[in-house]
């Protein structure tokens, strides 16, 4: 289930020729659905030694991808921890259900070339913070948050962008830590559409292009970002959930692969450090 949020900054995101790097931010959390609200803390990221003179920066993983080049995919399984997120017939929990799903997508993926870092890998919860400093942190990237919703026609899956931004207050020459995703708003917007594509092929009923949504772990991530919710918990065979993943898996990744001549060949690829 898809969460949005209002947002009290302590902190800003750095443009260096219109980007990075950023300083991770406080934040408080409430639901956009009517019918689920949470309050959830924003904590600190993990630092090295080499980056602990800036609190909330995630150190980049090894081998770092090369300028301009988009090769690192950060897989969101949504919620975890004390956070199921939607419920279903017979004690289904998407925050279980998801896991499942990243699974698959990550081996899929592996096998287009990508390399994968997954927001969690188990039962805990990130802060929804920490999920987009994970991206934030790496360079040529895209990053991909998964939910299963609670409602929907069964068997299909929507793709979310975030929503436009309203008109900054100023020009200060900076970019508040809500406002992460303002200048990647036209790449995740052809992102989303296709893996849409990619997924109304294999799962009847699916839109067939992406929708706009005000998604908080969009918000805040400095790269191409799109959520994909599959619907949905209300179904009264878990099986009939599990045996979606693959096929959803392979659209994401086959998306992902199709998309990234078209980062490759953006002005925010090219100014990247």
């Amino acid at each position: 289930m898809l969460l949005d949020v209002q947002i009290t900054l302590r902190s800003v995101v750095f443009l260096l020729g219109g980007l990075l790097p950023f300083v991770l931010g406080g934040a408080a959390l409430e639901s956009f659905s009517p019918a689920r609200a949470q309050t959830q803390p924003a904590t600190q990221a993990p630092v090295s030694q080499s980056t602990q003179a800036q609190p909330g920066i995630v150190p980049p993983v090894a081998g770092q991808t090369q300028r301009g080049g988009l090769s690192v995919v950060v897989l969101d399984p949504a919620h975890g921890g004390t956070d199921p997120g939607a419920r279903g017939a017979g004690g289904m929990r998407e925050s279980d259900l998801v896991l499942e799903f990243s699974d698959q997508a990550r081996r899929a993926l592996e096998a287009q070339g990508f390399r994968v870092r997954q927001t969690r890998q188990g039962n805990d919860d990130p802060s929804l913070d920490d999920r987009s400093a994970m991206a934030n942190a790496q360079r040529g990237t895209v990053f991909v948050t998964l939910h299963i919703s609670s409602t929907g026609l069964p068997g299909t899956v929507r793709v979310y962008t975030m929503t436009d931004f309203p008109a900054a207050a100023g020009t200060t020459g900076m970019i508040t830590w809500d406002r992460a995703q303002a200048p990647f708003l036209d790449l995740s917007r052809k992102l989303g559409d296709i893996v849409q594509g990619q997924l109304s092929q294999s799962f009847k009923g699916s839109p067939s292009s992406a929708q706009a949504a005000a998604v908080r772990q969009l918000r805040t991530t400095a790269a191409p970002a799109i959520a994909v919710e599959v619907s949905s918990v209300t179904v009264e065979d878990r099986a009939d959930l599990v045996r979606m993943a693959p096929g959803v898996a392979d659209a994401i990744a086959r998306g992902i692969a199709a998309f990234r001549p078209i980062y490759e060949a953006s002005p925010a690829a090219s100014a990247l450090p």
